[in-house]
């Protein structure tokens, strides 16, 4: 880099003033900083940034100016209902790696099936209906605190929160009654409520009722999420991005596609116990897609 001329006089002023030197323009010869310029700089004017040539760069200039943003309506409602879940839901979190290579395999086959112009699957609909499969073992994670009255609701049905971003916020739409649908419908219905969620053109019933919430980032996943959970559901699953990995298989490495699971529990109502077995159980399923549709 080089060096920024200056007279050690004005050095020491600038080391004491806080201001680097390198983001003042030097007049003197060859871009030298005369005590005007440091003075210039002291009274508040703006600074020029040195390029490696000493020449001025535009495009490093401080920026000043604040734009407030009024906090209303949908995203007011959002912003009151996460602290609150937050605030008084002891959240138990648990973060599984799952191996999704044969999931993926049935997944492309089934969508190479497909006919011109359907929508392709994507990992939702299979978790949904592994999700159905495991809260008949674990039905405490399929339900409603209603803390008014101190009671416990757990619902038969199972009406899946689908998480979707949206110009306005975050949403959750309701799949309702997963337990009775088919992958494909899973798949269409899924795709619908976000869908509509996203373009503003989702009821109020659409929007609400939902038993246990999915989340993902889709490809922006990454490695962990700390999902807040939906109020007043009992558990909310999170789903990260699915990569390929070398890993370990009979003493050999192999290359797995391997997806995250990060999941959050209302820890008053499902013991740390039950949540990691719940989670456990949707790995089985996963790892082996083929039990989602078997019937025991």
């Amino acid at each position: 880099m080089k060096r920024v001329k200056a007279s050690p006089a004005t050095r020491r002023k600038a080391r004491e003033a806080g201001i680097d030197l390198r983001l003042v323009q030097g007049s003197g010869p060859s871009g030298r900083i005369t005590p005007k310029d440091f003075d210039a700089a002291m009274n508040g004017a703006a600074p020029s940034a040195r390029g490696p040539t000493g020449t001025a760069s535009p495009s490093l200039k401080p920026r000043d100016g604040i734009t407030e943003v009024k906090v209303i309506g949908v995203r007011r409602l959002i912003a009151q209902r996460m602290t609150d879940a937050a605030r008084t839901i002891p959240h138990f979190s648990y973060v599984e790696e799952v191996d999704v290579t044969e999931l993926e395999s049935l997944r492309q086959h089934l969508n190479s099936k497909l006919g011109k112009g359907t929508a392709a699957l994507t990992y939702l609909p299979f978790l949904a209906a592994a999700i159905v499969r495991v809260l008949d073992e674990f039905p405490q994670c399929n339900a409603h605190y209603d803390a008014e009255r101190g009671v416990l609701l757990r619902h038969q049905a199972v009406h899946l929160g689908i998480a979707t971003q949206t110009p306005d916020g975050l949403k959750v739409p309701v799949v309702r009654h997963a337990e009775a649908r088919t992958l494909w419908s899973l798949s269409d219905e899924i795709r619908r409520v976000s869908e509509a969620a996203r373009g503003g053109k989702a009821t109020r019933e659409e929007l609400s009722g939902s038993t246990i919430t999915v989340t993902s980032l889709g490809r922006m996943g990454g490695i962990v999420s700390t999902p807040i959970i939906n109020a007043p559901e009992m558990g909310i699953i999170g789903v990260n991005k699915a990569i390929d990995r070398p890993v370990v298989m009979d003493g050999a490495v192999a290359i797995r596609r391997i997806m995250n699971l990060s999941s959050s529990f209302d820890h008053r109502f499902v013991d740390g116990f039950d949540a990691a077995a719940m989670i456990q159980a949707l790995k089985e399923k996963l790892e082996h897609p083929a039990t989602i549709f078997i019937q025991d």
